[in-house]
C-alpha cells in the first residue's frame, strides 16, 4: 500500500496543460529538478487536526550499521542485544544452545505479537501511547526537562536537516520513538530464530545427493522470495506504514498496489516463506514447527490487531440484510420469452418489467481490495441526485407495501443457505445430520484412541455402550418427545432457528421437525443392532416387527405429537387387541437373551432396559395420550380385563373367606384410600406449583445483576469527608411522554450536578431497582450500563490513573448531562434507578429513580397491530439510524436506491451488526413470548415479514 496524500495534506501534481508539456514543467517555467522536489513534500495530520510536513525518515539497518551516522542509546542497547547472541552462539555448547535459544527466540515473538499487538490496539483505539507520554510529562520541558532532552536527543541523531523536535506535534515524536523500540524487538527477533535454526543444523541421512540440493536449491529460492517481498513491501508503503504510522497520525490514503496484488497482506503470508526455507536448509523438524507456530502467531498477530485497526481507520461500514434487487441475465431472459406465450399482453408486462430493471452487477461501480481509499479531511457526500416521476411507488403510512417480484441477493441466500454446518460451527444437535456428524466424530475419536484392552475390559465397555443407548433412547429421546408434547419443544426450537419462507404459515418448521425427530430415532436403532452383537436377536426382532406390523407408520414415529392433522381417532387392532403397550413385553426378550446367554451382564441390561422403557411409558407416552384422545383412551386392554375379571372372582372368595380379618381389612382399605386423597390433592396443587416455580425462575432471572463484587475486586474510595455529598444531585429527564417510562430502546438522558472540585473520572451507572441494598456502595455489576460524567478520562472500561487531572477548582457547580443509548441502555423490560459514582469507584454521590422501561404490546393478535407494535419496537433497537430503518417508519433511501428501477420496499430494514437483530429478537421475546434467533429476523428483515412471522408462530405454538 502507498501513501497519495489527499488534498490539502500532499501537494499534487499539475495536470496536461494540452499542449504536450508535461507535469514536471508549470507556467513560470521553473525546472524539473526544483518542482520534482516540492512535489515528494508529504504533509500529515494528527487526530486534533493539526497539519504538519512530514520529514523523511532513514531505513533502521542503514541507521544502525552505518559507521557515518550516530548512535543513540536505544541502538548501542539494540547492536549490545544482537551482538551478546552471536556471542553465546559461538560459547554454548550445541543441546544448550537450541535450548536457549528456543526460548529466547518465544520471547521476541511474544514481545512482537502479544506486546506490540496489545499497545497498538490500545493506541488505535483510544491514542493510549500518546496519552501516556502526556501524562507522564516525558515531552513536556516544564514537568519533565531531563526526559525531554533525553528523547530529543534520540530522535534528532535519528533523523535528517528537515526534522525539528520542537516544531512537530507529539504524536509524530511518539511515533519516531515507538519505532526505535520496534527495531530492537524486529531485529532480536529476527536474530534469535536464525541462532536457533543455525544451532539445530544437521544433515538429514539416507538422502541422495540430487535430494539434497532440491532441499538447498528450494531453501535458498524461499529466502530470496521473502527478501524481496519484504523489500517490495517496504517499497510500497514506506517507513509510515511499515512502523505502523498511521496509528499515530494520517498522512494520506492508502493504495494497494506492487507486491500487495501478489497474495493478501504478504507482509505477514507469503513474506515468511524464508522460514521455512531456512527449515529446509538446516534440515530440522524443530526448526519447522517453531516456525509454524511463530507463523501462526503473526496471523494471530493479523486477525487480532491489523485487520481491526484497518477496518476502523479505513473501512466503511456495510448494512446487513440489505435487499439490492438482482435481475436474470439476458440469456435468461430470452429462455424465459421462448417457453412462455408471446401474447400481447405477456410483451407489454415484460415491457414494463424492462423498464423497471436496474444494471447488472457488473455494469455498476464494484470495491476491489486495490480501492480502499480514505481521505483526511473528512468524507465527501455525493450530490442528491433528482428522482424521476414514476420511478418509485407511493406507499401509504399505515399500509404494508410488498414488492413481489424482485429477487434479491440477501433472499437467495437464506434460501439456500441456512446455519450449514461447518466442521462444528453452527452444529445443531437436534438436526439429524448434525447429530450424526457429532456420533461418527465421538467414534472415530474414541475408537482410534483406545489402547488395546482385555477381554474383560472389552465386555465391560461393550456393556456401558450398550447401557448408554438405552438410556439415550428412553431417557433423551423421552425428554425431549415430552417436552414437545407438553410446550411444542422440537417445533419452537425450528421456529426460532431456521428461516422458512413467509408463505410457509409454519408448515416448514413442523415437517423440519418430524422429519429430524424420525431420523434421530431411527438411531436407536444402533442399540438394537448393538444388541445383535449377543447374536440372540431373533425374539427381540420378531417382537419389534409384531408390533411394527399392527401400527400405523405415525404411531410408530410418534407422528401425534407433531402432526395436528390427522384425526385424533383410536382403533385398537392386531396385538393391540390385547395388549395397551405390547412394546413394553418385548423387554421378555431381553431377559430370554439373559437366560440363554447366562450372564450377568446381559441380565442387568435386561432389567435397565425394562425399567426404562415402563418409564418411558408412564412418564411420556401415557400422558400424551391422555391428553390427545382424552375419554376416547380405553383404560384397561383385552388381557387385562381379563386377568382382572379372575382375580376379581378369587377376591369374592377369599373375603367370603375372610370375614373375621374384616377390620383390618377396611383399615387398610381406608389408608389406601387417604392416599388416593393425596395422590388427588397433589394433581389439584399442581398448577399453583407449576405458577410458583415459574415466578422463582422470572425471579432467577433478574437477580442475575446480583454479581456480588467481591471484596477483593471492588473499588471503594476511604477520601469522602473532603467531599460534600449533598452538592452531587443527579435527576432523570422525562421521557416524550412526560414521565418517566421509557420504550425498550428509547434513550435515557440523565442531567447532573456536582461541584467544580469534583473528580473527573466520576461515573453514572443503571441498576435494576432492587439490586443493590445499600445506597452508599453499589456492589453489582452495571453489565455495561453505564457512562463516563468526562469520557477523556477513561480507557475503554478503566481509569486513567492520572493525579494531576483528578479534580478541578473553581466556585460554581458544575453541570453537565448524559445519555443512555444503543449498548449502555438496558434491554430488559423492568423498573430500574440511576447512580452517580465517585472517582472510578463504587461510591454512591447521589440516585434517582425509579424509571419504568417497557415495551409496546399489541392490543389484539392481528397483522395490522403487531406490524404497529414492530414499528415502534425495530426503529428503536435499530438506534433510530436513518439509513437502517424502513422507509415507512422514517428512514431515508441511498442515492442510488433512488436513481434505481425498482424501489426499496418501504417496510425492509438492515442492521450494522448481529448485536442489532439480537435486540429485535429480545424485543419480540417480551412483546410477544416468541423466541427467534438473529439469523431468522436479518432474514426477513422486513416489518411485514416479521408480522407474519409472529402471527404463524403464536398461532402453531398455541397449547
Amino acid at each position: 500500500m502507498a501513501p497519495s496524500s489527499p488534498q490539502g495534506l500532499r501537494q499534487r501534481k499539475f495536470p496536461d496543460d494540452g499542449s504536450g508539456n508535461s507535469a514536471a514543467q508549470d507556467m513560470h517555467g521553473q525546472p524539473e529538478k526544483i518542482l520534482q522536489a516540492r512535489e515528494e513534500v508529504v504533509w500529515g495530520k494528527t487526530p486534533g487536526g493539526e497539519v504538519f510536513r512530514v520529514p523523511t525518515t532513514h531505513d533502521v539497518l542503514t541507521g544502525l550499521f552505518h559507521p557515518r551516522y550516530p548512535k543513540s542509546h536505544l541502538d548501542i542497547l539494540n547492536l549490545s542485544l544482537l551482538g551478546l547472541q552471536l556471542v553465546l552462539f559461538y560459547a554454548l555448547p550445541r543441546p544448550a544452545a537450541k535450548v536457549f535459544f528456543l526460548f529466547y527466540f518465544a520471547f521476541w515473538r511474544a514481545a512482537y505479537d502479544a506486546g506490540l499487538g496489545w499497545v497498538l490496539t490500545k493506541q488505535s483505539k483510544r491514542k493510549w501511547m500518546v496519552r501516556e507520554i502526556q501524562r507522564l510529562g516525558w515531552l513536556d520541558e516544564k514537568r519533565n526537562p531531563a526526559a525531554r532532552n533525553w528523547i530529543r536527543a534520540q530522535l534528532q541523531g535519528k533523523m535528517g536537516k528537515d526534522y525539528s523536535f520542537d516544531e512537530l506535534p507529539l504524536e509524530y515524536n511518539t511515533w519516531l520513538l515507538f519505532r526505535q523500540l520496534v527495531d530492537v524487538i524486529l531485529l532480536n527477533d529476527f536474530l534469535a530464530y536464525c541462532m536457533f535454526a543455525f544451532a539445530c543444523f544437521r544433515v538429514p541421512e539416507g538422502l541422495s545427493f540430487p535430494v539434497h540440493a532440491m532441499r538447498w536449491i528450494g531453501g535458498v529460492a524461499l529466502i530470496v522470495f521473502n527478501l524481496w517481498v519484504k523489500t517490495e513491501a517496504h517499497n510500497v508503503v514506506k517507513d509510515y506504514g511499515w512502523y505502523w504510522g498511521d496509528v499515530f497520525f494520517q498522512r494520506g490514503a492508502l493504495v494497494f498496489d506492487g507486491v500487495f496484488e501478489l497474495a493478501p497482506h504478504p507482509m505477514y503470508s507469503v513474506g515468511y516463506a524464508g522460514y521455512y526455507g531456512l527449515s529446509l536448509m538446516v534440515g530440522s523438524y524443530p526448526v519447522l514447527y517453531v516456525s509454524l507456530a511463530a507463523h501462526a502467531a503473526q496471523f494471530a498477530f493479523l486477525v487480532l490487531f491489523e485487520n481491526p485497526h484497518i477496518e476502523r481507520m479505513y473501512g466503511k461500514r456495510k448494512p446487513i440484510a440489505l435487499r439490492k434487487p438482482l435481475f436474470m441475465s439476458e440469456s435468461k431472459k430470452s429462455r424465459s420469452q421462448k417457453v412462455n406465450d408471446p401474447s400481447p399482453l405477456l410483451s407489454s408486462v415484460e415491457d414494463i418489467a424492462d423498464q423497471l430493471s436496474t444494471p447488472t452487477a457488473t455494469e455498476g461501480e464494484s470495491a476491489t481490495d486495490t480501492e480502499l481509499e480514505t481521505e483526511c479531511e473528512g468524507e465527501t457526500t455525493p450530490k442528491d441526485k433528482k428522482r424521476e416521476p414514476g420511478i418509485l411507488r407511493s406507499y401509504n403510512l399505515t399500509q404494508p407495501i410488498l414488492l413481489e417480484s424482485t429477487i434479491s441477493q440477501h433472499d437467495l441466500h437464506h434460501k439456500y443457505f441456512r446455519r450449514d454446518v461447518v466442521v462444528l460451527h453452527n452444529i445443531d444437535l437436534l438436526r439429524s445430520s448434525d447429530a450424526m456428524l457429532a456420533l461418527l466424530l465421538v467414534y472415530v475419536i474414541l475408537g482410534s484412541s483406545l489402547p488395546a484392552l482385555s477381554y474383560h475390559a472389552t465386555l465391560t465397555l461393550h456393556f456401558a455402550h450398550a447401557c448408554a443407548w438405552c438410556i439415550f433412547y428412553s431417557f433423551g429421546l423421552g425428554l425431549l418427545l415430552r417436552a414437545q408434547s407438553k410446550s411444542k419443544f422440537l417445533v419452537r426450537h425450528f421456529l426460532k432457528h431456521y428461516h422458512y419462507p413467509p408463505g410457509d404459515h409454519g408448515d416448514g418448521a413442523v415437517q423440519e421437525a418430524f422429519t429430524n425427530w424420525k431420523s434421530l430415532y431411527n438411531i436407536r436403532l444402533v442399540h438394537d443392532i448393538y444388541i445383535g452383537c449377543f447374536r440372540y436377536v431373533p425374539c427381540h426382532c420378531y417382537c419389534l416387527l409384531y408390533v411394527l406390523k399392527h401400527i400405523w407408520m405415525q404411531g410408530w414415529f410418534y407422528g401425534d405429537f407433531f402432526m395436528e392433522d390427522f384425526p385424533a381417532h383410536l382403533e385398537y387392532t392386531g396385538i393391540f387387541r390385547y395388549l395397551n403397550n405390547p412394546e413394553l413385553m418385548s423387554g421378555a426378550s431381553f431377559l430370554g437373551l439373559a437366560l440363554i446367554s447366562g450372564s450377568k451382564l446381559v441380565g442387568i441390561l435386561a432389567v435397565v432396559r425394562f425399567v426404562s422403557n415402563w418409564w418411558f411409558l408412564q412418564t411420556v407416552e401415557n400422558p400424551h395420550m391422555r391428553k390427545l384422545y382424552g375419554d376416547s383412551l380405553r383404560k384397561d386392554a383385552g388381557f387385562v380385563k381379563v386377568i382382572k375379571s379372575v382375580a376379581s372372582k378369587n377376591a369374592r372368595l377369599l373375603e367370603s373367606r375372610a370375614g373375621r380379618h374384616a377390620p383390618e381389612i377396611r383399615r387398610v382399605a381406608k389408608e389406601v384410600k387417604g392416599t388416593f386423597d393425596k395422590k388427588k390433592f397433589l394433581a389439584k396443587s399442581k398448577p399453583k406449583i407449576s405458577e410458583v416455580m415459574q415466578e422463582t425462575k422470572v425471579l432467577l432471572q433478574q437477580s442475575r445483576e446480583r454479581l456480588v463484587i467481591t471484596s477483593v475486586g471492588i473499588r471503594v474510595a476511604h477520601d469522602l469527608s473532603s467531599y460534600d455529598t449533598t452538592k452531587y444531585k443527579i435527576s432523570i429527564v422525562p421521557s416524550q411522554s412526560g414521565n418517566k417510562r421509557f420504550h425498550l430502546g428509547e434513550t435515557i438522558k440523565v442531567n447532573w450536578q456536582a461541584p467544580v472540585r469534583h473528580s473527573r473520572r466520576d461515573w453514572i451507572g443503571i441498576y435494576r431497582v432492587g439490586a443493590n441494598k445499600s445506597t452508599l456502595i453499589t456492589k453489582t455489576s452495571s453489565f455495561g450500563m453505564w457512562i463516563p460524567v468526562h469520557d477523556e478520562e477513561w480507557n475503554e472500561d478503566v481509569p486513567l490513573d492520572d493525579t494531576s487531572r483528578i479534580t478541578t477548582r473553581g466556585k460554581e457547580p458544575e453541570l453537565g448531562s448524559v445519555s443512555f443509548e444503543s449498548s449502555t441502555l438496558p434491554w430488559t423490560v423492568g423498573i430500574y434507578e440511576v447512580r452517580y459514582h465517585h472517582d472510578g469507584k463504587y461510591n454512591v454521590l447521589s440516585l434517582d429513580g425509579p424509571c419504568e422501561v417497557y415495551v409496546s404490546k399489541p392490543t389484539s393478535l392481528d397483522l395490522t397491530s403487531v406490524r404497529e407494535c414492530l414499528t415502534r419496537i425495530v426503529p428503536l433497537c435499530l438506534d433510530s439510524d436513518p439509513d437502517l430503518i424502513p422507509l415507512s417508519c422514517g428512514g431515508t433511501q441511498e442515492p442510488a436506491d433512488a436513481d434505481s428501477a425498482v424501489a426499496r420496499d418501504a417496510d425492509d430494514f438492515s442492521f450494522w451488526s448481529e448485536r442489532q437483530a439480537k435486540r429485535i429478537c429480545s424485543a419480540i421475546e417480551q412483546a410477544f413470548g416468541v423466541e427467534y434467533a438473529a439469523e431468522v429476523v436479518m432474514g426477513d428483515a422486513n416489518l411485514t415479514s416479521l408480522a407474519n412471522r409472529i402471527l404463524v408462530s403464536k398461532q402453531m405454538l398455541v397449547l
